[in-house]
């Protein structure tokens, strides 16, 4: 039986909910495949160990976690703690220490959901945002003088280089192709951002030379907001850096209906460290203790996980399960219009997950 050895990292607020639910579904889905398992290991990392010690993670953290096939993750966030040192402390710190420079946001409509467009225009979201994860504008370079004076500067800087972007781009081009419509939009801001943006065109340009079947245009990231919103089947696959992707993504999750839903992976594509998945809604406070958090945005995100890990059919299979729960609509969570609990919906993706067919899982559409 293949063995993968996962690291669960819940975070944060309603990351617990979801992650031990994500543990639920994937725990059932093996089971009922039989042909392959896996062997987690969870840390206690996030806001609560930093109140106890001062850190979000322990100093070897990032080199314990490279002994795992991937990371599964919750959340990150606390109204008591700045959110500058919970993010860089924790779910940064993983992504820059581990090169996971490729972020993988897929967004469409799942069945029976009601996003806020048109229903015409909604039917048409079919979107997969790749964003640059290592660099960019959060690449951390910066600092402060003057601290309390009047004279007080704070200085953030983008970083852009020719390595980052052309592995970005290159493989936004192969995540592309490999999608039926070949179409790739790259998200710029060179009119205004006439260094690092202009060297990001430049190199984008390149790169696309290798890649003649691609159908590529490029587009301003404050005009491609209002393009996802009022031509939403004009858009594909789309790249865009670490802020521009980071507000795009959450637009297109919104769109799809709810930010509950939204998946995230964190992919170091050349496979050297793990990558992490995640859903993408943050820790909600407000739902803490409450039951109701969607645990979609999680489970989607252990699809994802399954593809990278090579379990291709449960991928599919899984993706099947959360489509037919949500199609049935009985077990809908209150951001997504029900009044299901995590719980209910965790329920019933694993009787899902029981009842299907080989059949039915072979005829699942794609995930991202």
């Amino acid at each position: 039986m293949r063995r993968h050895k996962i690291a669960l990292i819940p975070g944060d607020g309603i990351g617990s909910d979801v992650i031990n639910a994500g543990r639920e579904v994937l725990d059932a889905l093996a089971a009922s495949d039989g042909g392959f398992g896996f062997d987690f290991e969870s840390f206690d990392w996030g806001s609560d160990r930093y109140r106890r010690t001062g850190t979000m993670m322990p100093a070897d953290g990032v080199d314990t976690l490279r002994g795992f096939d991937a990371i599964y993750f919750g959340a990150v966030g606390d109204p008591e703690i700045p959110d500058h040192i919970t993010l860089w402390e924790l779910r940064l710190a993983i992504c820059q220490g581990l090169d996971q420079y490729a972020n993988v946001r897929p967004s469409r409509l799942l069945p029976n959901i009601t996003g806020p467009l048109r229903p015409e225009l909604g039917r048409e979201i079919d979107w997969v945002i790749v964003r640059e994860n290592s660099e960019g504008e959060y690449a951390g370079a910066g600092g402060r003088a003057h601290r309390g004076l009047p004279i007080e500067v704070g200085i953030d800087v983008s970083v852009f280089t020719r390595t980052g972007i052309e592995r970005v781009c290159r493989f936004a081009c192969e995540l592309a192709l490999s999608r039926p419509r070949k179409k790739l939009t790259i998200v710029t801001k060179s009119n205004a951002q006439r260094h690092g943006m202009v060297l990001w065109d430049e190199v984008c340009k390149g790169v696309i030379k290798d890649f003649p079947e691609l159908d590529v245009d490029w587009m301003l990231v404050d005009a491609m907001t209002m393009r996802l919103v009022l031509r939403p089947g004009t858009v594909d696959t789309v790249l865009a850096t670490n802020l521009h992707a980071d507000v795009l993504s959450d637009l297109a999750s919104a769109l799809s209906g709810s930010l509950g839903i939204g998946a995230t992976a964190n992919l170091a594509p050349d496979r050297s460290t793990p990558s992490m998945f995640e859903p993408i809604h943050g820790s909600g406070f407000d739902l803490i203790g409450k039951g109701i958090a969607n645990p979609i945005g999680a489970f989607w995100s252990a699809v994802m996980m399954l593809e990278h890990l090579g379990e291709v059919d449960a991928a599919a299979r899984l993706m099947a399960a959360i489509e037919q729960v949500t199609a049935e609509g009985t077990a809908l969570t209150p951001d997504l219009g029900g009044t299901a609990g995590t719980s209910d919906v965790t329920a019933a993706v694993i009787a899902a997950l029981q009842h299907q067919s080989v059949a039915e899982a072979g005829t699942t559409r794609r995930i991202a």
